[in-house]
């Protein structure tokens, strides 16, 4: 969808949300917790403007201080209203052998502060924006990325129009947003970051009760360190494309919430890197994403074929990523036991012929590794894996990975993308094994505490080129308001 396009359908949404009838009609809804924004109703959401304060309309709900600024009323019907948010994340991190490097163990000390405002005039309308700051301290940091440590950032700003039209909720969101319309290992706001990923440009929505379809235009924000001013639109990178929906009918397999995404995206980049060259790429994705409940089984795959070209070579390139888990029980926080098996294609980054490397967009990379040492790319992998809650507000998760190369003629690749040095030149397969353990214990709604642990154990693909093991710890603590 072109800027043009765009603002002309946000001038046909406004013109009809003027002539609307004044009493707001409902559309039949797709399900919120699939239709692409994150969406949650009446609680807290790692997307802050996600979230639906409207239950706080009644004052007898508005029973504290914080609750009143969910629901700011700015006129006698409070037709118009502002929702305020607020975080502060204060974490620590302590790593042994950073990069995979014998060497002094590094200590993050990292401080998020995230303020935003969320205003609503009338049912069709409303405009939404966000301060994020980032601070960085500790020892042996090397050169930090401004994704950690970041003075001052305009981390999101967008208008939204929505309407409905013939029965079918329509809408369209222009400006700085985070976009995670698809399966989170291949988009994602990374939380893990102190800042969130964050893109500009348009996104549009048809959704009726069991389809609907989004359309989007992106380029990412490349964040500056200082004040508002350095935060810019990357002029060389463009991510475009279109997600569908299908709600499954329940009574599917006796009783189900399914969901079924098929999606066909295209990213540009005017300085991709592979083996050391760097030049134009330009990749698309056609793939399809199934997940929900099946009675006590929850899943979520992914498969996509990955084709374009980079410089001279072309692309052919593939991801398979299944994780499913199984109840044991039937409460709702009864443990689970569940499998994991992602596949990613690789070889041809140091080569010549097809570059069948997969690569994931803006992916959630903390499912492979807490150190962000894996990555869906020339990349075999299986996790058992196993969650209880010893306590009621507790949630504890553990998982051992395995790792290995697709093709040995090529690299170990990290979460951002880039190769561990040397690692092509071996031959090994084995690339780690990774134990791992989370606990969440949330505390009151508005306060979390979480800790992480893992020990990655380096194998042959790793040893051989020098790079060793290496433990993580990890502790923070969240306030939201």
């Amino acid at each position: 969808m072109t800027i043009l396009s765009a603002r002309l359908l946000a001038a046909t949404l406004c013109c009809a949300s003027v002539t609307a009838h004044a009493e707001e009609t409902k559309a039949p809804a797709y399900p919120v917790s699939a239709n692409g924004d994150g969406a949650v109703s009446n609680g807290y959401s790692i997307s802050r403007w996600a979230e639906d304060w409207r239950v706080m309309a009644s004052k007898a709900r508005r029973d504290d201080p914080l609750d009143r600024l969910k629901f700011l009323p700015l006129t006698g019907d409070d037709s118009v209203y502002l929702t305020l948010s607020g975080e502060l994340r204060l974490r620590m991190n302590q790593t042994t052998n950073p990069n995979l490097r014998e060497g002094e163990a590094q200590r993050q000390d990292i401080s998020r502060v995230v303020a935003g405002a969320d205003l609503h005039v009338g049912p069709h309308l409303r405009f939404y924006g966000e301060l994020a700051h980032g601070g960085l301290g500790g020892e042996n940091l090397g050169k930090p990325s401004s994704n950690f440590r970041n003075g001052l950032a305009a981390q999101q700003y967008f208008a939204e129009v929505s309407e409905e039209v013939g029965g079918l909720d329509v809408g369209i969101r222009y400006g700085r947003q985070e976009f995670v319309d698809g399966p989170n290992l291949l988009t994602s706001q990374r939380d893990n970051n102190t800042m969130h990923y964050t893109l500009n440009g348009v996104r549009a929505w048809v959704r009726g009760k069991a389809v609907r379809a989004d359309v989007f235009d992106f380029r990412p924000t490349a964040y500056g360190e200082d004040g508002l001013r350095d935060d810019k639109s990357d002029p060389e990178r463009r991510f475009s494309g279109v997600t569908l929906g299908y709600a499954v009918p329940p009574r599917f397999l006796g009783g189900s919430k399914l969901f079924v995404d098929p999606f066909l995206w295209r990213r540009q980049n005017g300085v991709g890197a592979w083996g050391g060259r760097v030049g134009p790429a330009t990749r698309y994705y056609g793939g399809v994403h199934v997940y929900g409940d099946a009675g006590p089984v929850n899943l979520d795959w992914t498969v996509n074929h990955q084709w374009g070209s980079f410089i001279d070579q072309r692309i052919d390139a593939w991801q398979v990523l299944l994780a499913q888990s199984l109840r044991l029980g039937a409460d709702k926080a009864a443990p689970r036991v569940g499998l994991s098996a992602d596949y990613a294609s690789g070889g041809g980054g140091y080569g010549d012929g097809k570059l069948r490397d997969a690569y994931s967009p803006f992916g959630n990379n903390v499912y492979f590794s807490y150190q962000l040492y894996l990555t869906p790319t020339n990349l075999r992998s299986l996790a058992p894996t196993f969650s209880f809650s010893p306590l009621k507000a507790v949630k504890v998760s553990a998982e051992y990975r395995f790792a290995w190369r697709d093709s040995v003629t090529d690299a170990v690749y990290r979460a951002n993308g880039q190769a561990f040095a040397g690692t092509q030149n071996g031959r090994a397969r084995k690339i780690a094994e990774l134990a791992r353990l989370q606990a969440v214990w949330t505390i009151s709604p508005r306060v979390t505490f979480t800790g992480r642990y893992e020990h990655l154990q380096a194998g042959p693909a790793l040893t051989s080129a020098g790079y060793r093991s290496s433990d993580f710890l990890a502790g923070w603590l969240s306030l939201r308001f």
